[in-house]
């Protein structure tokens, strides 16, 4: 009897689950159903009112992960060539990684150029030197590690830096860039390098490369990824165009604030690998160098060829005296406290969130 009445209880518990089951999927179908009859083509009337919007993001966003891939990989394999050849960690950072990781500024610079966008040059090339003297130096020691830095390299990077953006800056105010303007930004970097390396005196101590792979194949492959990054850039400049015409927000704003993240991406990577493998040097090299970079010779290669450019010069002499203000903190914080840590991290980034400010300027 007992036994029978516990059958009947257990049969009437599941007949109550199932029917609970059922009722449960039949409220997620009719939700289903009123999504695909009324949500969906809201959807698709919203996508197709802004088309040109959705366009370019997604090129924007296609052409920024294009970039950051290709150039982690271009530096990757110049970093094992420069280690082949017995080059310092320092100048390894300085001059080629800055070179590598700086390039999609370098083909955004020379292809925005080409098409007659001078504020996409100019506007990524100087958010660019802000994005990693603040964002990307203050995010170091947040995900890898805090380090020690020395004062004379620093002191002697960052005036070069700081130099290069002051020129800058005193070109681009008056609204366009001639070649020789051009020639003159171009020519500084190899002699502001020189003047470093000069200055410093540091002797060459090489960076160990256990790879195992022959230095064709490293060649081979920092080639392919400086094309990938050649395509990138102008998947890139073509959204930015697209957005800035749809949305009718300036080219330059567009560069100056969402670019010049995407095409600092392959420094956050490199630098953070670097920090987190014990290769200071090299991280504050890049980070340091690439400004350097940026602040000149990637602003003037574009004009070199395809001068003059026109650039808006209220907001390029606005955003590149931010710039330099930025820069200048950043250098001297570094120099006198001669260490990267968390507290110095958490000033560069309240930098790089002020910089918002300039909207309003």
């Amino acid at each position: 009897m007992g036994s029978s009445y516990g059958a009947t209880e257990k049969a009437t518990i599941r007949k109550s689950a199932l029917q609970t089951h059922i009722k449960t999927v039949l409220r997620d179908w009719r939700l289903l159903f009123i999504l695909a009859v009324v949500a969906a083509p809201i959807l698709l009337i919203g996508l197709w009112l802004v088309f040109d919007v959705t366009v370019g993001i997604a090129l924007l966003i296609l052409g920024i992960a294009l970039l950051a891939f290709s150039a982690e990989k271009a530096v990757k394999h110049s970093i094992s060539i420069a280690s082949a050849l017995r080059m310092s960690p320092l100048m390894i950072g300085l001059v080629i990684v800055s070179l590598g990781t700086d390039f999609p500024e370098i083909t955004n610079s020379i292809v925005s150029s080409a098409l007659g966008h001078g504020d996409i040059n100019v506007g990524d090339s100087l958010g660019s030197v802000l994005t990693q003297m603040t964002l990307i130096l203050g995010l170091l020691p947040f995900f890898g590690r805090g380090f020690r830095v020395k004062r004379d390299e620093i002191t002697v990077m960052g005036a070069c830096e700081a130099l290069a953006l002051i020129a800058t800056i005193s070109m681009v105010e008056k609204g366009y860039i001639s070649w020789m303007n051009a020639v003159f930004l171009v020519a500084s970097w190899p002699m502001l390098m020189l003047i470093t390396r000069n200055v410093m005196k540091k002797p060459d101590v090489a960076v160990a490369s256990h790879t195992g792979q022959r230095l064709s194949y490293h060649l081979g492959v920092a080639i392919l990824g400086f094309m990938g990054v050649a395509v990138g850039s102008f998947i890139v400049i073509e959204s930015v165009i697209t957005m800035s015409a749809v949305l009718g927000v300036s080219e330059y704003f567009i560069s100056f604030f969402v670019v010049a993240i995407g095409t600092s991406l392959p420094e956050l990577v490199v630098d953070l690998t670097a920090v987190r493998k014990k290769q200071y040097e090299i991280a504050i090299g890049d980070a340091i160098g690439s400004c350097l970079v940026d602040a000149g010779f990637s602003i003037g290669i574009g004009p070199l060829f395809f001068a003059p450019i026109k650039v808006t010069g209220r907001l390029a002499e606005t955003t590149g005296l931010y710039a330099l203000l930025g820069s200048i903190v950043v250098i001297s914080m570094l120099a006198l406290r001669e260490k990267l840590d968390k507290k110095a991290g958490l000033l560069f980034l309240v930098l790089y969130l002020l910089s918002y400010a300039t909207l309003y300027a």
